[in-house]
């Protein structure tokens, strides 16, 4: 492998857009199962599809790629001073060249996710805009930032799932909405335990703003609501009995974060207890199945 195509991946945060990939062809596999084993159901797929969730995991690597280097372009002025060994504060990839780059790969996905069905295209086409968006302007905005991560992240699912077209979208949007609040919980925590350094770099996040305690309660109200949701796969007969004793791992998980926030204020302890949280629910999704 040339150093040029190892700089582009780096660039990409390849292994970064290597875990969102099998997260949508996760989802497209738990969609499918979900369909063709409700009999009442209207839709029912034949053989799994095999070539679609191929594409979809290109086009999730793709398009996670270019939102990674989009988001470097713009910021190349604090990752020179803390990232300088980033491929374009380094010199390594020219600014232009970088976004250039983040075009091609966007355009790619897109037109990679249409060639699945429309449902895909247009998810593909609505994420790329918001990444873009995103590192452009919602990341500097308090609350909407964590919510656009959140949204982002949890349709990762979603987009798998649509491989389906919307029979697939409602199947996994329950999943898809308890992964986005759980991850936009995550997301305020995170900005709790990064409050010195967003300061010094002028950063504007909701912990800045409100202050840590009252951001800790907004994530705490975000992380019950998810926990509080965590049933409603199994009682909509969605996913089975695996799942339920699972995600109780999940939402044992959620409540340390929750405690680690509130009673030890402890947000770096609560952000790992959060993804551990994160990581059985996943279990859970593929389990219930």
């Amino acid at each position: 492998m040339s150093s040029d195509v190892r700089t582009y991946l780096e660039l990409m945060r390849y292994k970064n857009c290597l875990m969102a990939g099998f997260a949508a062809v996760i989802g497209t596999l738990i969609a499918f199962n979900i369909l063709a084993s409700d009999a009442l159901g209207s839709y029912h797929p034949g053989n799994f599809p095999f070539l679609d969730a191929g594409l979809v995991f290109l086009v999730v690597f793709l398009i996670s790629g270019a939102g990674n280097t989009v988001n470097d372009y713009f910021d190349i002025k604090i990752d020179s001073i803390n990232r300088p060994e980033r491929p374009i504060p380094s010199g390594r990839v020219k600014l232009k060249e970088a976004l250039y780059f983040s075009y091609l790969l966007f355009a790619l996905g897109i037109l990679l996710a249409f060639s699945i069905n429309t449902v895909c295209g247009f998810i593909a086409l609505f994420n790329s805009l918001l990444l873009i968006f995103y590192a452009k302007t919602l990341k500097g905005t308090p609350l909407l930032g964590n919510l656009s991560i959140g949204y982002l992240t949890g349709s990762t699912f979603l987009f798998g799932a649509s491989v389906f077209g919307f029979e697939g979208l409602e199947t996994l949007f329950v999943l898809f909405v308890l992964s986005a609040l759980a991850i936009t919980a995550r997301e305020i925590v995170k900005d709790i335990e990064d409050m010195e350094g967003d300061k010094m770099e002028g950063a504007d996040t909701l912990p800045l703003r409100i202050g840590a305690k009252k951001a800790s309660y907004f994530a705490v109200i975000i992380g019950f609501l998810a926990l509080f949701l965590s049933p409603l796969p199994y009682l909509m007969s969605l996913l089975g009995l695996r799942y339920l004793y699972l995600v109780l791992l999940a939402d044992l998980g959620f409540l340390a974060a929750i405690h680690q926030i509130i009673v030890r204020n402890n947000p770096a302890k609560s952000s790992k207890m959060f993804k551990i949280a994160m990581f059985f629910a996943l279990l859970a999704f593929i389990a219930g199945v």
